[in-house]
């Protein structure tokens, strides 16, 4: 009897068929002596569409919302058909004993595996593997200690709640919006408060009015401190500062106060996803999905990094053991490694042992797996690089510090300098430097060494991904595996864009956030409902009951948009004509670059904004050309010479000369000329001969 693997992708289906000795390979899975491994492609299955549930529901109508289905469904995605098919007739053979759930282990995964379940109709014992690395003693081990499926029920049912909360208000609310404003405007739970952050920062900077101020500093033997003070913006006038600069120098100044401590830091806790996100946003400008797809390869691809979906920084206490084979496996990360191995792989930050702290996963460590950096990307070794340093800064000292701070009095007037000296680099090897100068004595009297500094406030700056995803955390807007995910949608729905600056809110996404509900633009009512489907997760909150409490909030949501008096103005609209029936163009974004279509629904006319660009190369300048749409069909033109070609049909590419028959021609042209013979030199030549 076998036991039936389920992966989340084909790849991972692969390294698992080779610890578990499944060599025998087909289309759809590997199998060995007592295993199937077989694989899911991301999800094969979904929530059903409105119009599968309800055919009322096909055509896009106020009359018909909110839609509240008795049951909402599942069914296949498109072109999964053929793999899920596959999976089925597996599952339902005779030597099949028991299925084994290794799916990514977090709340998406366990979907992934439950709805194909559900699909398939398996009615015979399931088990869970639960791995944090994928490693091939990582494999070896889970594969020991499976478990079963049942003790996962909870997280199947938080992660399906989300998925049914995320079906009620987004399709429900964007539905109603976009029929009372004619136009496609997408809301959701997750993704309406954090367009609506990016909004708030900026009306924050359009409020902005910079102020100038002055600040009064002190030099004392080659260093500065400023004037203690409650407001530093207090000082509006120079003429103020001065004033009170002419009143100080009437008294003595004199220490009045010194005193030392030692400041001990200890070594920061590994990453979770979302700091690895936003630290490498500020670091390489990397986007979330980015670097979110760079930890998953060298978990997936290189199995390098533990679990990188993780919303923990501490680890368990049983892997304590691991320590000396993790850092053996970046031994020649850092030079220090080696004295970390002989001093017995002896983590110094105690605090990152907490098991009550570790919920799915732990935090983003390397795995026992020694990497090969040859096989790295740029990108992927820079995230690498960052994972490994946070691990190997467990194993330092804590960095030490004596802190001396001094207080000048003149008068009620009052400057503190503070002075650092390093005791301890520790776990900052790059800071050993100190920058204590002064040698300073209680009752020391200091010469009135005053100057005036001009300052002028400044703005608020735009958010960022790393501000941003600062503030979904912050706001348990959603996790850190959808966090991503959130702000590519925002994009591609033209909500929100990219700027050199940062991220910035579209004429059309101000208008949908003064457009939509109250309650879904601020994160109070978003965060209740995170924190519900938290508790579904550990056991202590009822998805039924959360369900019921969505199907309310939808209802009322719907009420509140069809009752709006707002307006709406649709900035996509252009001036330019539709050649069908006159009515004007929209512009509009896709995957294919931007288009125009027409803004009457009842007209199906588009074409492309800009010419799409061949991989044809123009014959003069050898560029590539555009494809133009013109009276008597499309033709390839170049842009920078004004050549233009006629686009072969099929028959005519068929045509086309095979590489070898060019090779064989370029070599026949290619031969260099004999030079023309003089008929001094054929003469010549006939005379040798007939000697």
């Amino acid at each position: 009897m076998k036991q039936l693997i389920l992966a989340e992708k084909p790849s991972v289906a692969k390294d698992l068929s080779k610890v578990l000795g499944a060599n025998k390979k087909t289309k759809n899975y590997y199998e060995g002596p007592d295993v199937i491994v077989t694989w899911a492609l991301g999800h094969l299955l979904g929530l059903k569409m409105p119009e599968d549930i309800d055919k009322n529901w096909q055509t896009w109508q106020m009359e018909t919302l909110p839609m509240i289905p008795k049951q909402i469904g599942i069914k296949p995605l498109p072109k999964t058909g053929q793999q899920l098919k596959a999976i089925k007739q597996l599952a339902h053979r005779k030597d099949v004993k028991e299925f084994v759930i290794a799916t990514d282990a977090g709340r998406e995964g366990e979907l992934v595996a439950r709805w194909i379940l559900e699909w398939i109709h398996f009615n015979k014992p399931v088990k869970r593997l639960w791995i944090s690395s994928q490693t091939n003693k990582a494999i070896k081990e889970g594969f020991k200690h499976l478990k079963p499926a049942k003790q996962y029920d909870d997280l199947y049912e938080s992660a399906l709640a989300r998925s049914k909360a995320d079906w009620l208000i987004g399709l429900n609310i964007s539905r109603a919006l976009t029929v009372k404003y004619e136009d496609s405007l997408n809301a959701g739970r997750v993704q309406t408060p954090t367009l609506s952050f990016v909004r708030q920062q900026e009306k924050q900077i359009d409020k902005f009015r910079p102020q100038t101020y002055y600040r009064i500093e002190l030099e004392v033997e080659g260093q500065k401190a400023f004037r203690l003070q409650k407001n530093p913006y207090e000082i509006k006038e120079q003429q103020t500062a001065q004033e009170l600069i002419e009143q100080m120098k009437q008294h003595t100044g004199t220490v009045t106060k010194v005193s030392e401590k030692t400041k001990t830091e200890n070594a920061p806790l590994p990453y979770d996803l979302t700091e690895i996100q936003r630290v490498a946003n500020q670091r390489y400008n990397f986007s979330a999905k980015k670097t979110l797809s760079l930890v998953q390869s060298l978990y997936e691809t290189h199995k390098v990094v533990t679990y990188p979906r993780t919303d923990s920084k501490y680890l368990t206490n049983d892997m304590k053991k691991t320590m000396k084979e993790r850092l053996q496996a970046v031994a020649n990360f850092a030079p220090e490694v080696k004295e970390y191995i002989k001093a017995g792989a002896n983590v110094k930050q105690k605090a990152v042992f907490n098991d009550a702290k570790v919920t799915d996963h732990s935090g983003l460590i390397p795995t026992e797996q020694r990497a090969n950096s040859a096989k790295f990307s740029n990108d992927e070794q820079k995230i690498y690089n960052m994972i490994v340093s946070r691990f190997l800064a467990l194993f330092a000292n804590p960095h030490k510090k004596l802190q001396q701070k001094a207080t000048v009095a003149f008068a009620d007037e009052h400057f503190v300098f503070t002075q650092n000296k390093v005791i301890e680099a520790g776990w900052k090897p790059t800071e050993d430097t100190s920058d204590a100068t002064a040698q300073w004595q209680e009752g020391q009297k200091i010469r009135p060494n005053f100057s005036i500094k001009k300052e002028l406030t400044k703005p608020p700056k735009p958010l960022d991904e790393s501000t941003l995803l600062e503030k979904m955390e912050k706001f348990d807007l959603g996790t850190p595996a959808t966090r991503a995910e959130i702000i590519e949608k925002l994009l591609r729905s033209e909500l929100m864009e990219r700027t050199p600056n940062g991220l910035q809110v579209s004429p059309k996404g101000k208008q949908l956030l003064d457009l939509v509900n109250s309650s879904l633009v601020t994160p109070d009512l978003t965060k209740k409902w995170e924190d519900e489907l938290e508790a579904i997760a550990k056991g202590k909150f009822s998805a039924n009951k959360f369900l019921k409490q969505i199907e309310q909030d939808t209802k009322q949501l719907v009420k509140e948009v069809k009752q709006s008096q707002k307006k709406y103005q649709d900035f996509s609209i252009t001036q330019k004509e539709c050649p069908k029936c006159g009515s004007f163009l929209r512009e509009k974004n896709t995957r294919d670059g931007r288009i125009y279509v027409c803004s009457n629904s009842e007209c199906d006319y588009h074409r492309r904004k800009d010419p799409k660009v061949s991989n044809h190369r123009c014959p003069q300048c050898h560029k590539k050309m555009e494809i133009i749409e013109g009276k008597n069909g499309a033709y390839f033109r170049c842009k920078f010479d004004g050549i233009t070609e006629k686009i072969p049909d099929k028959k005519e590419q068929k045509k086309k000369m095979s590489k070898q028959e060019e090779k064989r021609l370029v070599k026949k042209y290619s031969k260099p000329e004999e030079p023309e013979e003089s008929p001094l030199a054929i003469a010549m030549k006939e005379a040798m001969d007939k000697e």
